[in-house]
């Protein structure tokens, strides 16, 4: 008896602390919506050839190099990463390198002091702290900016680590989306970098050093920040626009009540809607989560996938012809209503097609889901698909 009141009382404290967390961090909360620009972007969907870029824009750095991943592991390719980001700062080049604390939780502190050493600025975001501490413990920021002289920026999906670039034989090939944008929108990855160190360190960065005149290139796009608000109300105005189809891509389908609504509703025009998911998992119980929504979608005519050669871990969502999203975002409740996100919308046909080419090639690599298979599920999974359920709003 005395150990469920002491079991009770715990939870009743981080029930109280979460929601005293949020009533006093509705300011946070709110999104940065960035004016519509128009930059030169590069598509990616493969670690290597992403970080072979990377790493060069990374060694042309004269100025300064500003960088926000959730995760950053310290095996061999981070190891490059981190010998590159010292020997810049060497240089006298200005580094600055921020990870969210938990996703790159454990990270040695024999490391933080020889980047510390070699004049590399390191802090991390959300790092929780009294009061409302597991209020803060459950927000993260999964965030992937990087900038590179004011000039150069980068977004999308793919952390710091050997399975971004295939080198983890649990995972085989990893499928991820990934922007590089030069033009007008760096500024806008610039001053959310800024946003989120200054949150971070309690320190201001001076401004006008960091901002360089920048020219328009040929993609128009506009990028939105959100902090746990808004995005699931950006996905249902993305999904209301749709007459033809829709095309999801996501490692978690977790979606709102309100998000599914519009989807089955969407379905109910007669506008063709795929999903595509990894037929693997890589945290316990979110691949489970998704099912009972799939039963719902696949009844009324949704084609769902899975993505069996590798992982996929890519963010898109794409409407029409005529604009996608590709970013930091998943399809999940996390994403909606705890995470810092940012996405970049982009609504360019030409560029959109790319991105329709790319998902039509991941689908080759896919099983698709019917109501025979998720009704032939076993016991086992399905008892799976019940815990998750109840934990989905914190997967």
């Amino acid at each position: 008896m005395a150990i469920f009141f002491v079991i009770v009382t715990i939870l009743a404290l981080i029930y109280a602390d979460d929601k005293l967390g949020e009533h006093f961090n509705k300011k946070k909360k709110a999104k940065t919506v960035y004016q519509e620009r128009r930059s030169n972007l590069s598509f990616f969907i493969d670690g290597t050839q992403l970080f072979a870029d990377y790493f060069a824009e990374i060694r042309k750095a004269t100025h300064h190099i500003h960088i926000l991943f959730y995760i950053v592991k310290t095996d061999e390719i981070s190891q490059q990463f981190f010998q590159l980001l010292k020997q810049k700062a060497e240089e006298g080049v200005r580094v600055r390198l921020l990870v969210d604390w938990v996703g790159s939780f454990g990270f040695p502190k024999k490391l933080i002091r020889s980047l510390k050493e070699s004049g590399v600025e390191f802090a991390y975001a959300h790092k929780p702290r009294f009061p409302f501490f597991f209020y803060r413990l459950n927000r993260r920021n999964h965030r992937k900016i990087t900038v590179i002289d004011g000039k150069v920026g980068y977004i999308g999906g793919f952390n710091i680590g050997n399975e971004y670039v295939g080198r983890d034989p649990n995972f085989g090939q990893w499928r991820d989306y990934h922007l590089k944008i030069v033009g007008e929108g760096v500024c806008d990855l610039q001053t959310q970098f800024c946003r989120d160190w200054e949150e971070a360190t309690k320190t201001s960065i001076t401004k006008h050093r960091y901002f360089p005149s920048l020219q328009k290139g040929t993609v128009s796009h506009q990028l939105i920040a959100t902090n746990g608000h808004s995005l699931e109300q950006q996905f249902i105005h993305f999904i209301r626009q749709a007459t033809k189809e829709i095309v999801i891509g996501s490692p978690y389908f977790i979606p709102s009540r309100a998000v599914m609504n519009a989807l089955l509703e969407a379905l109910s025009r007669g506008v063709k809607v795929t999903i595509l998911v990894p037929l693997k998992a890589d945290h316990p119980f979110v691949k489970e989560a998704a099912y009972p929504y799939f039963y719902r979608l696949l009844k009324s005519g949704a084609h769902i996938y899975r993505f069996y050669q590798g992982f996929y871990h890519a963010k898109t969502m794409v409407i029409d012809e005529k604009c996608c999203d590709i970013g930091t975002a998943n399809f999940d409740k996390r994403s909606m209503f705890l995470n810092s996100e940012m996405n970049c919308y982009i609504y360019d046909r030409p560029f959109v097609q790319r991105v329709k080419e790319a998902i039509q090639r991941d689908l080759a690599r896919s099983e698709r889901l019917t109501l025979d298979l998720w009704q032939k599920r076993t016991l086992w999974q399905r008892g799976k698909e019940s815990l998750s359920s109840i934990l989905s709003a914190w997967l």
